[in-house]
């Protein structure tokens, strides 16, 4: 998932022995030529590091802000007076999950994130029972319980079968997009998909992002009508 409009367009130049764009190799919109590093030094090229728990506040702000009015997060969280609660309540269970099977990322300046998990890392212990109960009683509630099981089980369905590198949500603070920090942060999750040998994969609803991920070389494989169209893309 994806919440931020972005400014920046993938360069046509790329790494002859990778898929990912190169780091010192961006354009900017605007510009027809590449910029390499030292000049992209003005325009704040940014890294990702993984955050630590210390840090799972600041993610769960850029999260619960970006995808507020997100399609699908909607789709199970209970739509009451506490939505907006609930909404930071999942993106506090993500962050758990993908620290304990993934990884969760910020860049340096901690204006963008991202919550990777490796689904065959995942495994059943007494402390994701405990997150499960709490999604259920503070996000989905019991009347949502088996809406949402059956989402997730037709889009394992659906999912590649292979060593995946699953982004499950990826954001930039609201007052800092439109400056291209998604770009770069997704520039850097490609690059660490590839590191990884695995297969980088997401669902997004929201359709006008599409165009966007093509542009870093994801294209569609499947689709699922949840009474909203989820689309389903890899690298």
């Amino acid at each position: 998932m994806l919440s931020v409009k972005p400014s920046f367009r993938k360069s046509r130049f790329r790494n002859k022995k990778s898929r990912f764009l190169h780091p010192e190799i961006l354009q900017i919109k605007g510009f027809e030529k590449p910029l390499l590093k030292g000049y992209c030094q003005q325009f704040h090229v940014i890294r990702m590091v993984k955050a630590n728990f210390s840090e799972k506040e600041t993610i769960v702000n850029i999260l619960a802000q970006s995808f507020d009015d997100n399609k699908s997060v909607n789709y199970i969280i209970k739509q009451d007076g506490k939505r907006r609660e609930r909404i930071r309540k999942l993106m506090a269970y993500a962050f758990d999950v993908c620290n304990a099977f993934g990884a969760a990322y910020l860049t340096e300046d901690k204006k963008a994130c991202a919550l990777i998990v490796f689904p065959d890392k995942k495994k059943t212990t007494l402390k994701s029972m405990l997150w499960d109960i709490r999604l259920v009683a503070n996000c989905v509630g019991l009347e949502g319980v088996s809406k949402t099981m059956s989402r997730e089980k037709k889009i394992k369905t659906l999912q590649p079968d292979e060593s995946l590198y699953y982004l499950w949500f990826i954001g930039v603070n609201p007052e800092e997009q439109n400056k291209g920090i998604g770009s770069l942060l997704l520039n850097e999750i490609i690059r660490d998909a590839e590191q990884k040998n695995r297969t980088l994969c997401l669902e997004t609803s929201t359709q006008k992002n599409i165009p966007w991920y093509q542009k870093f070389g994801f294209n569609i494989y499947n689709e699922l009508d949840l009474g909203y169209k989820l689309y389903f893309l890899k690298i």
